[in-house]
């Protein structure tokens, strides 16, 4: 597909339109689903939607940012950018420093606005990987050691995220980790293995933790207490049913009305259920799942050009993208145990949003840059041409 170019930097036409539109659906349902609560929570029907204009206004202004600096600059600060990450997770930790809310500390105040660390840490970590896969993708195709030595990096986040905690981010950066590493070139054998070593590691985090088992009780059989442990999924449950085909209708839903719990972040996406219907639940799904396709293009057409960094940035942002929006809607349409992960570009929240935003804008330098490269090549070879046409002609009259 042709790129669009604005001035010299190219956009992918299909990626750009489903972000924007990402954009403007969740937005419209965040207004939604917190017109209430900022009623209760500041009196001010306008107190979510407000903020959340301003959250994307500077995802959108930090974006740009993101955007206008070259790969091989984020190439190269990658491991400087993880090290400042995981110094952000320890920070957090720190009494005093650290914000805690619904008994999770993982949020850091800046200029007045809550950052959450571990969404930083993502953006950080698919860069740093990225690098790292480049430099020693040998390595990794032909030892374990190659394996464990990013792994070892990743262990010390996780147990950071952990301890805040935050089970979900932690599994979100290993499967960007260890997903780059497959597409590296991971040995089969030795990749399946330390899959599987990790997978039981998460499975003993789970038993051994009571309420991480009573959330995978209470999924299994969220009708055996659906007043307590099973509260969540049970109104996530109900809004799709309520639903139907085509919804009960834009602001309609009462299911959002205090029955629903954070039916504004992380259960956004059962008030599009409840309120728009399986078409609205479907028209979501068909955004993401464009967004998810021409992101792999883009990491195919970077690889194909050359561009390794560049191509397993793009590949790392599909995982992350791909496994949080599965994982989003498989908890509020029941197939997953409920976990606090947002709606990428949807959901409301100022450092998922600004981080979201940056994470689109690097994968649209990675586009620009293979277009214009392409772009260059193509004007090289023309020119070639012209010249070759040239010279044959005055050779003949000569």
């Amino acid at each position: 597909m042709k790129s669009l170019r604005i001035r010299h930097f190219y956009f992918d036409p299909l990626l750009l339109a489903a972000c924007v539109c990402l954009l403007v659906i969740g937005y419209i349902m965040v207004v939604s689903a917190s017109l209430h609560l900022g009623v209760k929570i500041a009196d001010d029907n306008w107190y979510y939607p407000i903020r959340q204009l301003v959250h994307i206004a500077l995802g959108l202004f930090l974006g740009t940012g993101v955007a206008l600096v070259p790969m091989h600059v984020w190439q190269k600060y990658g491991p400087n950018l993880f090290l400042v990450g995981l110094f952000l997770l320890v920070v957090v930790l720190i009494p005093g420093l650290g914000i805690k809310v619904n008994g999770s500390t993982r949020w850091l105040s800046i200029a007045g606005m809550r950052i959450q660390v571990s969404e930083v840490v993502k953006f950080f970590s698919v860069i740093y990987m990225a690098g790292y896969v480049t430099r020693h993708q040998d390595t990794i195709r032909n030892s374990a050691y190659g394996l464990l030595m990013p792994l070892a990096l990743f262990s010390v986040a996780s147990l950071l995220l952990l301890l805040e905690p935050d089970f979900g981010s932690s599994v979100v950066i290993l499967m960007i980790a260890m997903g780059i590493m497959f597409l590296a070139g991971a040995r089969l054998a030795q990749y399946i293995i330390l899959l599987g070593l990790l997978a039981l590691a998460a499975m003993m985090l789970v038993y051994f933790s009571p309420y991480r088992w009573l959330r995978v009780v209470s999924f299994l059989n969220p009708w055996e207490d659906p007043l307590n442990s099973g509260f969540q999924l049970v109104q996530a449950l109900i809004s799709f049913g309520r639903g139907e085909w085509l919804g009960v209708g834009l602001g309609n839903g009462i299911q959002k009305l205090f029955y629903l719990p954070e039916a504004h972040t992380d259960f956004l996406f059962s008030v599009i259920a409840e309120e728009l219907g399986f078409l609205g639940v479907l028209v979501v799904i068909v955004l993401f799942a464009i967004f998810i396709w021409r992101s792999f293009v883009i990491a195919l057409a970077a690889e194909r050009a050359g561009q390794t960094f560049s191509a397993f940035v793009a590949y790392g942002l599909s995982i992350w993208f791909g496994f949080q929006t599965f994982v989003n809607m498989g908890v509020n349409m029941g197939i997953l145990p409920t976990k606090g992960l947002t709606l990428p570009l949807m959901s409301y929240g100022g450092g998922s949003m600004m981080i979201m935003c940056c994470a689109v804008a690097l994968l649209f330098r990675v586009q620009s840059e293979v277009a214009g490269l392409s772009e260059r090549s193509h004007k090289r070879t023309e020119s070639s041409t012209l010249r070759n046409q040239w010279l044959n002609k005055v050779t003949r009259h000569a």
